[in-house]
């Protein structure tokens, strides 16, 4: 963003103790008295020699031995734009509300999303086109980070044709197609004109379910816990017969026997043992939810939180992965939205199945983005995620975090992150975050706007007796 200055202007309010300097053209030092104030992410506007102004973004704050403040900063710039040549120490002003919101909508326009903290005028908006990134969604409990993401999967699901896949384990968004009460009449006819599908662990229409017979051989064995090393003898049994395996669950004990003899028998009473064919995922000839994803609602939310055991959700989360997995040549793209992700890609992994959801999230995350395979993961701290998935991520949302060694983990992974706006989550307010990456024009500590869908999962509120 760039200007001409006017010599003959009057001087502005605040120049006189507001100094910029830069040799590269890229980065600056500001020097200014410490009454002015100065914070990190402030935007400052200021000439190059050539007359031509540029905005610029101060990113850490430290006080000088002479009592003066100083900072430095980078220029985010525009594509396109002339960048500033040499710069001596040049008067420097606060931007105005009307110049921030202008350089952070950028082109196209962003999807609204929040409001910034140091001036409430200027909106900030994702920019949907950079969700072509992994997203990490970050805070601690109490913070507001369900809420928040609600606020931008409304705007997903309204503002872009992008479709999304939601793995909800408590049931936080299985009301995302009911707007709320004092939702604008415009967004009211949006939403319900929108295709949004909610699936849950249950009989008829809308039942969470999916196919046993279609899922792969590897996946299978993971059912069962079966390790391919440790019970190599019903492993390559389960293996041997993938092809004949053809029918539901309940089906399958019977061919083993018969199929299989002695060796057969032992998986099929591990089967009955595990009592699988009694879970609620089966499809049998109910639509899979593979089957209405592929047809790309524009947001599909697997309901987990509704199955009884962890198998069950692991089940269902590992036939969507692979089946989207399967077909990745295609193409087609899609956001996979994992809320609570530690419960599916944690570092360690309880069991046999656990850990092959986990190893198949690993593989998107290094993998998936060429292929239109894209994550937004949601969790309280980053060390109960993979590191392996986390430092695929270049999209950052962080919320309230008062643990400094995981203020200290997101900055070593989160490099382009200014560590003085990090260290400021541990004061955040709940609703105020971080934003940083692709998809905000520049790094933004904000607060998040209000819902317009129904929230699934609510706070507990504390019993209070009459006074």
């Amino acid at each position: 963003m760039s200007t001409e200055l006017q010599s003959e202007q009057p001087t502005p309010t605040g120049l006189v103790d507001l100094l910029v300097s830069s040799t590269d053209g890229r980065s600056f030092q500001v020097e200014a008295s410490a009454e002015a104030g100065l914070r990190a992410g402030d935007f400052l506007a200021f000439a190059d020699e050539a007359g031509t102004e540029h905005l610029g973004f101060v990113e850490d704050v430290a006080l000088l031995s002479n009592g003066r403040v100083g900072a430095g900063a980078v220029l985010p710039g525009r594509r396109g734009s002339a960048p500033p040549g040499l710069i001596r120490s040049s008067p420097a002003r606060r931007c105005s509300s009307d110049q921030i919101a202008e350089f952070l909508a950028g082109q196209p326009a962003p999807m609204e999303f929040a409001r910034l903290v140091s001036d409430p005028a200027v909106g900030v908006g994702l920019h949907a086109s950079k969700l072509n990134r992994h997203t990490f969604w970050c805070g601690q409990s109490g913070s507001g980070k369900t809420y928040a993401l609600g606020v931008a999967l409304e705007r997903v699901i309204l503002h872009t044709g992008l479709p999304m896949v939601i793995f909800d384990p408590n049931s936080d968004f299985a009301r995302l197609d009911e707007a709320r009460p004092d939702a604008s009449e415009a967004d009211r006819q949006r939403l319900a004109e929108t295709d949004i599908r909610i699936l849950r662990p249950g009989e008829g229409l809308g039942s969470l379910r999916v196919q046993f017979r279609s899922m792969s051989a590897r996946a299978r064995a993971a059912i069962l816990q079966l390790d391919p090393i440790i019970d190599r003898h019903e492993y390559n049994v389960l293996a041997r017969l993938a092809p004949k395996l053809a029918g539901d669950p309940d089906q399958v004990p019977d061919l083993l026997r018969s199929e299989a003899g002695a060796e057969g028998a032992q998986v099929a009473e591990r089967l009955e043992n595990l009592e699988i064919f009694a879970w609620q995922t089966w499809a049998y000839d109910m639509p899979p939810a593979t089957q209405i994803i592929a047809r790309r609602p524009a947001a599909t939310v697997l309901d987990l939180g509704g199955f009884n055991r962890i198998e069950e959700q692991l089940t269902v989360a590992l036939a969507v992965l692979e089946d989207l997995w399967r077909h990745r040549e295609e193409r087609r793209p899609v956001l996979l939205v994992i809320d609570e992700a530690h419960n599916l890609c944690a570092p360690e992994m309880d069991s046999l199945l656990g850990r092959v959801v986990r190893d198949r999230i690993i593989q998107i995350a290094a993998e998936g983005r060429k292929f239109g395979l894209w994550l937004l993961l949601s969790t309280q701290r980053p060390s109960k995620v993979h590191p392996g998935i986390v430092s695929q991520c270049d999209n950052l949302t962080l919320m309230r975090m008062n643990s400094p060694t995981d203020l200290d983990e997101l900055a070593d992974i989160f490099g382009f992150v200014p560590r003085a706006m990090l260290t400021q989550a541990a004061r955040f307010r709940q609703g105020e975050a971080l934003l940083a990456g692709g998809f905000v024009a520049a790094p933004s500590i904000v607060k998040v706007g209000d819902r317009i869908t129904m929230e699934g999962g609510i706070d507990v509120p504390v019993p209070m007796t009459a006074s």
